[in-house]
């Protein structure tokens, strides 16, 4: 089982987040589990290769 974190928020009836690898890919649901549901899916999408030049997050040691 692979695991990732990702960050959300209740805006109004609808809850947002994205992956916290993938900052720049937001997706929504009606409730939280239909978030999940759809980060998921969208994290499926990025790491496949079906969306071309995704964007990611990385740590850089710089001293």
């Amino acid at each position: 089982m692979e695991i990732t974190k990702f960050v959300y928020w209740q805006d109004m009836n609808m809850w947002l987040g994205y992956l916290e690898e993938y900052p720049d890919y937001m997706t929504q649901g009606e409730t939280l589990d239909e978030l999940k549901e759809n980060l998921k899916d969208l994290y499926q999408e990025l790491t496949s290769g079906t969306i071309p030049c995704v964007h990611k997050v990385a740590e850089l040691e710089v001293a």
